[in-house]
């Protein structure tokens, strides 16, 4: 899950946000988010003619792919230093030709002055992560952000809250002679869903370190975050009916 940050009070992350999941995150579910992305994303992306926008980018799934499968620039928002640092470090990796081409804002969408750069947005992994007052933020930033004809392509966040716990185990990695383990359970909290990472590396000898970092997210309807998003002139993309997938697009003429 990946933040984008506001300027509303109740969605800006502390500085340090993800300190802890930025370690584990590509080891432990980067195969997994980068199969995932290729197969929500990549057709859509290969389509782009002005630009890709990649909101909440996180360590880089989507703008690694926007690269390989595009030829147009990208931009890819990402305000959590944590992330950002992983996402920096492996476009660094890259040739000089794609990595001429995207440019990291460091800022919220809102803050970074994106007009008319983009005439494909993705958000992957980071609704969910958005109270409803940052998200009413988010999406006229978008708009900004697209061309007319533009389309956006988000990853919906969880409908409803759960009424039970759920836990996930992440698949252990190996690397060297540590072995990288992680679990998520997922807890209702109010209007919120509460989000525990548990983070641990072990040796043959056992448990060497183990972390905790808590995530807040907020659940919303397909028709909740539909209806928002008509309100600031997105209508829905025809030929697209993804179950986890919202897709829309700004008319030419509004």
């Amino acid at each position: 899950m990946h933040p984008v940050i506001t300027r509303a009070a109740n969605a800006r992350p502390r500085p340090d946000s993800y300190a802890v999941t930025a370690e584990f995150y590509d080891v432990l579910q980067a195969d997994q988010d980068e199969a995932r992305v290729r197969r929500l994303y990549g057709r859509e992306v290969a389509r782009a003619r002005v630009g890709v926008l990649d909101i909440g980018a996180g360590t880089g799934r989507v703008t690694l792919m926007s690269l390989a499968g595009s030829r147009v620039d990208v931009h890819a928002v990402e305000p959590a230093r944590a992330m950002r640092t992983s996402l920096m470090t492996r476009l660094a990796t890259l040739p000089a030709r794609p990595r001429e081409r995207v440019t990291v804002h460091p800022h919220a969408l809102d803050e970074a002055s994106l007009c008319a750069i983009a005439d494909v947005a993705v958000c992957h992994n980071t609704v969910a992560c958005l109270p409803p007052a940052a998200r009413e933020v988010l999406w006229p930033a978008i708009g900004t952000a697209l061309v007319p004809g533009g389309s956006l392509f988000l990853q919906l966040p969880p409908a409803l809250i759960p009424v039970r716990d759920v836990l996930r185990l992440l698949p252990e990695k190996r690397v060297g002679e540590h072995v990288y383990g992680g679990r998520m359970t997922m807890s209702a909290a109010g209007n919120r869903i509460r989000t525990r990472m548990d983070y641990w590396v072990r040796s043959a000898e056992g448990v060497l370190r183990e972390h905790t970092e808590t995530f807040w997210m907020w659940p919303a309807s397909r028709a909740r975050i539909t209806d928002d998003l008509a309100r600031h002139g997105f209508v829905p993309l025809p030929g697209h009916h993804h179950p986890d997938v919202l897709a829309v697009t700004l008319p030419t003429r509004r």
